[in-house]
């Protein structure tokens, strides 16, 4: 019996698996830097559309009518979505959690979020910009259909585990997003972005 593996076996050789997850990583990487660039031509920065909107971002500027910047527009696109899932979340929470102190952090998840998604769209609402985005900006600690729906099926005790490690990785993802506006000229925008 020969001890060298056949030709056509893989070579686990540490270095050569480094290697190539080096490789992948880069070309990884450059598809991501591709990616952006690509998002950043298609959002005309800095130009009017035929709305009046200045493109997603603008040129960072203060609207002087709105009185809200392109990073803030942008922000509450991407909050919108994040505060109606978590929404949806503790909806679920209400007739799902075990605990009563789950359940009672759901009520002041929706509590909170709620006027909070009325506030940012009124923002967009002011500024004539439109509510989604047109694309994915992969928000995080959003949840991703197929754990949306493991959320859905669970019950019980499993149902609060479940829930409390999703919600502290949507907030995670939240109080990330948040520092697209704590530095913000605006006061209330400034303001929203210091209470997540």
């Amino acid at each position: 019996m020969s001890r060298h593996a056949p030709k056509n076996s893989i070579d686990t050789h540490p270095s050569k698996s480094k290697t190539l997850a080096l490789r992948v990583f880069v070309a990884g990487m450059a598809l991501v830097l591709t990616s952006l660039t690509l998002v950043g031509c298609t959002i005309n920065i800095g130009s009017s559309g035929s709305d009046g909107y200045r493109g997603m971002m603008g040129n960072g500027s203060v609207d002087s009518e709105t009185q809200f910047s392109g990073w803030e527009i942008m922000f509450a696109q991407m909050m919108i979505p994040h505060h109606q899932q978590a929404v949806e979340m503790g909806t679920l929470a209400e007739s799902r959690a075990f605990s009563p102190e789950v359940k009672a952090l759901a009520v002041k998840i929706k509590a909170e979020q709620s006027p909070e998604i009325t506030q940012m769209t009124g923002w967009l609402e002011s500024a004539n910009a439109p509510i989604e985005m047109g694309h994915d900006m992969g928000m995080g600690g959003m949840l991703g259909d197929a754990e949306m729906q493991k959320l859905e099926e669970a019950q019980g005790a499993a149902f609060d585990q479940l829930f409390l490690e999703s919600m502290i990785a949507h907030h995670e993802g939240a109080i990330e997003m948040a520092q697209m506006i704590v530095d913000s000229n605006n006061p209330e925008a400034r303001s929203l972005g210091e209470q997540l």
